[in-house]
Order: C-alpha cells, then sequence, then structure tokens
C-alpha cells in the first residue's frame, strides 16, 4: 500500500505549536488569553493538549498574527514573494486593532522618528 503519511509537518502537539506562536509573537499566556477570549487557565490547557480551542480563540489570534494553519495542522503557512517579515507584520496586525486615533499617533511619532533619522544622515 501508498505510504500516505503527511510530508513537511511538524511532529509537535497542537499545543506545542500553540505555544511556540505564542513565543513568536511575543506574548505571554494572560495576553494570548486576553486576545482570544478565554481565561489564562484555558490558554495554559491548551497549550497541555488538554482543550481544543475553537474558532472564535483561532480567529481573533489570526488577527494579530497566529498561524492558525500551524496550530491546526504543523505546517507553516507559506510566504508570499515580496511578504511582510513575521515582525512587520505582526505590528501591522496590531496597528489595524487600535482605535483609529492611537493609529494616528502611532503614525505622527513614526514619521518624527524617520524625519530624525533623516536629519543625522545628512
Amino acid at each position: 500500500m501508498k505510504n500516505l503519511s503527511p510530508v513537511g509537518l511538524s511532529e509537535l502537539s497542537a499545543g506545542d505549536c500553540l505555544r511556540e506562536e505564542r513565543v513568536r509573537l511575543g506574548l505571554k499566556q494572560e495576553e494570548m488569553a486576553q486576545i482570544g477570549g478565554v481565561t489564562r487557565n484555558t490558554q495554559g490547557s491548551y497549550e497541555r493538549d488538554e482543550r481544543r480551542p475553537d474558532t472564535g480563540y483561532l480567529k481573533a489570534l489570526h488577527a494579530v498574527g497566529l498561524d492558525v494553519l500551524y496550530v491546526v495542522t504543523g505546517a507553516r503557512t507559506p510566504e508570499r514573494a515580496g511578504a511582510l517579515s513575521d515582525d512587520e507584520e505582526v505590528l501591522i496586525k496590531r496597528y489595524r486593532s487600535i482605535p483609529l486615533d492611537d493609529q494616528k499617533s502611532v503614525r505622527r511619532f513614526l514619521q518624527a522618528i524617520a524625519d530624525d533619522v533623516a536629519k543625522s544622515s545628512n
């Protein structure tokens, strides 16, 4: 019979992949739990493979950069040519999740830094 085992998939459990993603995103269990709309205890039970997260939790975390495909299958989502780095993607998703007034403040802050760098390079 033909070998039908998946190729290129992680040997890690879903909980291990979820923990790895939390660390990659720079989040503490409490922070990830809040974003996902669960308690820290529930977050811990997901990471220990005692429970499985629902789609609402995964969608909320996808909005801040969680690689849902990796958590569910163990296979990383392929990157598009010219794609943003993981850090850039997380920054943009977090930026999009904050109120418009705060987005405006972030843009002013970044512009001030860029102006300062331009002055010092002259």
